[in-house]
């Protein structure tokens, strides 16, 4: 079943950089930021991932964990992490497991083929696990600090 606003998502656990294993559960009592993103190294994903970075000490700030999903490997996602100098770990989704939970494969054309791949997407996690706010068909300028804002709101909220 898809994630809906207000209400809680599913518990899940994910295979992410620096050897974690990040599970839902385990971040009760934090807000959580999931950014899905097409792929590792694209000019859109870096820019959206450096916008993160850079305003990662206001999530900080927001009690406000903050992961990148995509469906890359562990291999990519470090080499990706390591080279934009990312505070936040990349989730794995390999078997595609968080974007069927958050809904978030379509179909898209590229060249006039089509194919099935990641809406830019981001979800807002309140410190309850309860689904607070979601971006989809995200457009990189200014995506950032929209979600910063509501971080902020649902923290002081």
């Amino acid at each position: 079943m898809a994630v809906a606003l207000d209400a809680p998502v599913a518990d899940f656990q994910a295979q992410a950089t620096s050897g974690q294993t990040v599970q839902l559960s385990a971040l009760k009592g934090q807000q959580v930021v999931l950014y899905f993103y097409p792929k590792d190294s694209t000019p859109g994903c870096t820019t959206e991932g450096q916008g993160f970075r850079d305003h990662y000490p206001a999530f900080q700030a927001a009690n406000t964990l903050v992961f990148g999903v995509s469906r890359d490997g562990l291999k990519s996602h470090e080499n990706f992490k390591c080279k934009q100098a990312f505070p936040f770990e990349l989730i794995s989704d390999k078997d595609e497991a968080l974007c069927q939970l958050f809904d978030v494969i379509k179909l898209k054309k590229l060249y006039g083929k089509e194919y099935l791949g990641v809406d830019r997407s981001t979800f807002l996690i309140d410190k309850d696990g309860v689904l607070r706010q979601e971006w989809r068909g995200v457009k990189v300028p200014g995506h950032v600090e929209a979600v910063l804002t509501a971080a902020q709101g649902l923290h002081q909220g």
